[in-house]
């Protein structure tokens, strides 16, 4: 199952210049590598609050430039401006108005996918609305245990795995800091993983990041 899913890579852009360079090279590193090639085809970037089109729009096109779909998080004027190819919208209260929003801004042609939170309901109208990917990850919790964090990895992986079984618009996993969490998606039948990419990580350890990840399902596939 493990070379079913391909990755998508969730990039959180640094608010300070010397940050955003660091983060720059991480992805030149990992957009180049040859662990990229057929098995990563999404990223999202995550800007933050008063993040400035200059700052986005580099990394956009360092992307693009290796084939990788680039996506902007919950923010679709600001995916027109840098010539994204869409964005993500994260889940909310009200998904529906959400995507019809975001497809005034970007038309019919953009990918605009939507994280459906833990609602099938919400997941169904979603995708009878015309979203390009349904997502589900794990809930934001004021106070967590680790029960708390097993049930939620299993809601998602139920989700997952009901959505997959029974519609055709892709599904993206979302949450997922860990080659196991990976491979169990992987084997839900997630089309895209989303893999956050570590805030830490310097591009000396980006590709051998990318290469865990791709080790571990390649691995699964192979079992």
């Amino acid at each position: 199952m493990g070379d079913f899913a391909q990755l998508y890579l969730v990039v959180e852009v640094p608010a300070d210049a010397p940050a955003r360079v660091s983060c720059e090279n991480v992805l030149r590193a990992i957009v180049t590598s040859p662990h990229a090639r057929g098995r990563l085809s999404a990223i999202l970037l995550t800007p933050s609050a008063s993040q400035l089109d200059a700052a986005i729009s580099p990394l956009v096109q360092l992307a693009q430039k290796q084939g990788i779909a680039v996506l902007v998080e919950g923010d679709a004027r600001l995916a027109r401006t840098v010539k994204a190819d869409g964005m993500h919208i994260p889940a909310s209260n009200d998904p529906l108005a959400a995507l019809e929003e975001a497809r005034e801004i970007l038309g019919a042609r953009a990918i605009v996918g939507v994280d459906a939170g833990r609602s099938r309901h919400d997941a169904m109208s979603l995708g009878e609305a015309g979203a390009d990917y349904i997502g589900f990850g794990l809930p934001a919790r004021a106070k967590q245990t680790a029960a708390d964090v097993d049930d939620d990895k299993a809601f998602r992986r139920d989700l997952v795995q009901w959505w997959s079984e029974i519609f055709e618009i892709p599904c993206v996993a979302f949450d997922i800091d860990k080659t196991d969490d990976a491979v169990e998606l992987a084997d839900a039948r997630a089309d895209f993983l989303a893999i956050r990419l570590p805030a830490s990580i310097d591009a000396a350890d980006a590709e051998r990041w990318l290469q865990d990840f791709n080790g571990a399902l390649a691995a699964t596939s192979a079992a």
